[in-house]
């Protein structure tokens, strides 16, 4: 994507971008947002997301407890959460917000696509063009 691409994006759209590329957990977005905006409703951020979802660019997932062979624990993404599902929990607050527990074992987390991986990075030329190594 050029940067001019990126800047035509909205803020909100940036925001749940960063936080798809970070694997972050679904609130980690309310970082990333713009604090010179007005902040959006829970109801405007499921409708961006959604559009997200729907344009290919991420997935929200859960996060699922993983073993090494060594016996080592740790999280891995889970399966997408159906798109036919997603509406009803993004309109839960509880989804919102991060986990009371220290556990993120069943926290939604964003995932980026091949095609969202291609909406935040410049192309070669570009990089070259503005000198950035």
């Amino acid at each position: 994507m050029s940067l001019p691409r990126w800047q035509g994006l909205t803020h909100v759209e940036q925001a749940f971008l960063i936080n798809a590329f970070e694997m972050d957990l679904l609130p980690g977005v309310f970082g990333d947002l713009d604090r010179a905006q007005p902040e959006p409703s829970l109801s405007e951020l499921a409708s961006v997301l959604l559009r997200l979802v729907d344009n290919g660019w991420m997935e929200m997932r859960r996060y699922v407890r993983w073993i090494a062979d060594d016996g080592r624990e740790g999280l891995a993404h889970g399966d997408p959460v159906p798109r036919a599902e997603l509406a009803v929990v993004l309109a839960d607050p509880l989804s919102w917000e991060y986990p009371d527990d220290t556990s993120w074992v069943g926290a939604l987390t964003l995932v980026e696509t091949e095609s969202g991986r291609a909406i935040r990075r410049l192309p070669v030329g570009e990089i070259a063009s503005r000198g950035i190594a």
